[in-house]
């Protein structure tokens, strides 16, 4: 049983990823012509382009994106709690979601960092659609501390305090 659970806790997981980086895209300014971005919308338009005729965007932020993510994550928590055999009180499955999903970006975060410092030491100004997204996503975490932390010896030590900062905050949030 608790095989199965994990199973489908990485598989909706993914889902919500996918809809976490379909709002995130056009706000980092990621490009969405490359194999990953058309594949999050391809997997993401069923829910989200519905919600687009009801709600417009706001700026940068795709309200239609940030619904259909809270909709998504409400209903792996749901799922979850309903396969582990508990209740659906509305107020605590509420409070589970968002905590739930506040720790998804945390990970999602935490892992994208992780990738990207590993990439520019594997494969410093290589271009992949990858290694874009990355870049974008990450920059505007790593940017304001390499401006507090020089480098040490030519080592840009940003990531490894963005990652201390998110797991810390991963901590605070359980």
């Amino acid at each position: 049983m608790a095989a199965l659970l994990f199973i489908l806790d990485a598989l909706l997981t993914l889902v919500v990823v996918a809809f976490l980086l379909r709002l995130l895209m056009p706000i980092v300014r990621a490009d969405f012509r490359n194999p990953i971005g058309q594949a999050v919308l391809q997997f993401t338009n069923p829910l989200v382009m519905p919600l687009r005729k009801l709600l417009p965007p706001a700026g940068r932020v795709d309200v239609a994106s940030v619904l259909a993510l809270l909709a998504v994550q409400l209903a792996k928590t749901a799922s979850l709690w309903l396969f582990a055999g508990g209740g659906l009180a509305l107020l605590p499955l509420l409070v589970a979601a968002m905590r739930d999903l506040a720790s998804t970006v945390l990970q999602f975060y935490f892992v994208a960092v992780l990738i990207y410092a590993l990439l520019s030491w594997v494969a410093p100004g290589g271009y992949s659609p990858g290694a874009q997204l990355l870049h974008r996503l990450c920059e505007p975490l790593l940017a304001p501390l390499r401006r507090v932390i020089p480098p040490i010896g030519g080592l840009d030590l940003s990531a490894l305090f963005v990652m201390i900062g998110l797991q810390a905050l991963q901590i605070l949030l359980h």
